[in-house]
């Protein structure tokens, strides 16, 4: 049995908990914020329900080379919550990843905690912390806009 990784990530976004949890949602939105600096994204299926799945793949722009997952969603709350799966195409990175986001409006905007379990061992945590985060100023880039809601 091989071992797995967990990360937590916490930020706070000027924006409102609506608009960072359609970002999670909308496929366009997703190909655009979540491939970290240097992947470009394709979003293949989306069915943004509980019990609905996603497909995608990043690109890496350099050589070419991609690597594709999906999973499935397990709870949505609008606003609030996201928990969902993912899997890897690739044998060699086996399992099944939760990540779970919570949302919580604050008086500057929405306060967002991530959780990412179950993440194969051959991924280094520092690796998926710095994916993250080049991931989460791209989210910030697309979410922090002038509030009109």
């Amino acid at each position: 049995m091989s071992s797995t990784n967990t990360i937590r990530l916490h930020r706070i976004l000027a924006a409102t908990p609506d608009s960072v949890y359609r970002a999670f949602l909308d496929a366009a939105a997703m190909a655009k914020w979540l491939p970290p600096h240097g992947f470009t994204g394709t979003v293949h299926a989306m069915d943004a329900k509980v019990g609905g799945h996603y497909r995608m793949s990043f690109t890496n722009h350099a050589n070419q080379q991609s690597h594709s997952f999906g999973g499935e969603y397990l709870e949505l709350v609008p606003g609030e919550k996201l928990r969902y799966t993912a899997q890897f195409d690739d044998p060699n990175l086996p399992g099944t990843m939760q990540t779970t986001v919570t949302l919580r409006q604050v008086f500057c905007g929405v306060e967002m905690h991530v959780v990412q379990e179950g993440i194969p061992s051959m991924i280094p945590p520092e690796a998926c912390y710095m994916g993250w985060q080049q991931s989460l100023t791209l989210l910030a880039q697309l979410v922090e806009t002038a509030v009109t809601e």
